[in-house]
């Protein structure tokens, strides 16, 4: 009489049909025809908004259209929107745009800065998770405008074993411009994928105490570098139009509270940080005060020692290396400033990898063994 239950010797179970041969690439059991089958890992995929891929016109062309064609970034009516900008702005942007970051382009490596610190970020950051959790995390970067593509990264991720992928815009706070459309590319190139990863993406992380703390640190090697105490810092956050604020947009609260923070790690009173909002585009009205202008402001009103900070900004990049150290400065200048002093950005400092580090590691949590 047979056994009514099956017997088990040289069954598969579901844990067994995905045990991998130790160096071999193919399933235990599968039938010789398998293809390969590299060992899971889990992704990392960091994201930043993104560089052209030269200061030529055509490269700059390539990238201001992608940029400025995103609804995400310029919500405009396309039918309003695309005639102006592909017969008026890129015909003539290109070219000023493209002699800014010749001004700021890392000329050894025949690349923008923000691409060189955003490599430098994810080799340490990648670094320090192997040294916790060995080969089991792989830890790469995208970008969400130019290259090396949102989608490219996805592929190959999936292609080395990624079976979760963690994906990380590198925006302290939320906006829509900046952490949702990063979040939609990042959704469109998993739509192209026939074995789709389980993803999770990481929130905005304004106010934890380790970005803070690095800001913090950042202001205090600036000063204590300087022979001078500024009269007051002045906080520069990208900006947006004012109606994505009224429409739910927490952005600007956000930035708010970065300041707010800052202010206090820092222990010093209120109205020693302003907060202010740069990069504005277009007729309508954006997030107020205008940095630029303020900063001309603060000159006539005597305060002629300043220091800024852009605490929006993970990495140093066109807006803070050339509109910051350039076209604010000069503002400031013009109406009798005396010194004018940039805080770089946290980049790839100790303090700031430690941060990013633990905000992976916390997103990870109940996904490593």
């Amino acid at each position: 009489m047979l056994d009514a239950k099956p017997s088990m010797q040289g069954a598969v179970t579901g844990h067994d049909a995905g045990m991998i041969h130790p160096g071999q690439g193919r399933l235990a059991h599968a039938t010789g025809d398998h293809p390969p089958v590299r060992k899971a890992k889990i992704g990392v995929l960091l994201a930043n908004l993104g560089t052209p891929d030269n200061y030529d016109y055509w490269s700059m062309r390539r990238y201001l259209n992608e940029f400025l064609s995103d609804k995400r970034v310029v919500d405009y009516s396309a039918w309003i929107w695309q005639p102006l900008l592909q017969l008026v702005i890129l015909s003539k942007r290109p070219f000023s745009s493209g002699a800014n970051y010749k001004l700021i382009w890392n000329h050894d490596l025949n690349e923008s800065p923000l691409l060189t610190i955003t490599k430098g970020q994810t080799k340490k950051i990648a670094e320090t998770i192997a040294g916790t959790h060995g080969d089991e995390i792989m830890v790469d970067f995208c970008m969400r405008y130019g290259n090396p593509s949102t989608e490219s990264k996805v592929r190959a991720m999936v292609e080395a074993g990624c079976e979760k992928i963690l994906f990380f815009p590198l925006y302290p706070h939320y906006a829509g411009a900046t952490s949702a459309t990063a979040n939609d590319q990042f959704f469109r190139a998993l739509m192209k994928e026939k074995r789709q990863p389980a993803v999770r993406t990481v929130p905005e992380y304004f106010d934890h105490p380790l970005y803070i703390e690095a800001l913090a640190q950042s202001v205090e090697k600036a000063y204590a570098a300087l022979d001078h105490t500024p009269d007051v810092l002045v906080a520069s956050y990208h900006g947006m139009p004012k109606r994505y604020l009224m429409s739910g947009d927490p952005y600007h609260c956000q930035c708010a509270k970065t300041s707010r923070l800052l202010r206090e790690r820092l222990g010093w009173e209120k109205g020693s940080i302003d907060t202010t909002f740069q990069s504005v585009f277009g007729p309508e009205e954006w997030l107020r005060p205008y940095t630029v202008e303020h900063v001309a402001e603060l000159a006539k009103q005597g305060k002629k020692k300043i220091a800024v900070i852009a605490p929006a900004f993970s990495a140093d990049c066109i807006e803070t290396l050339e509109e910051i150290n350039g076209e604010i400065r000069e503002a400031f200048e013009h109406e009798g400033g005396e010194v004018f002093t940039y805080i770089p950005c946290l980049n790839d400092d100790a303090a700031h990898v430690e941060a990013l580090v633990a905000v992976i590691e916390e997103n990870l949590t109940g996904w490593l063994r």
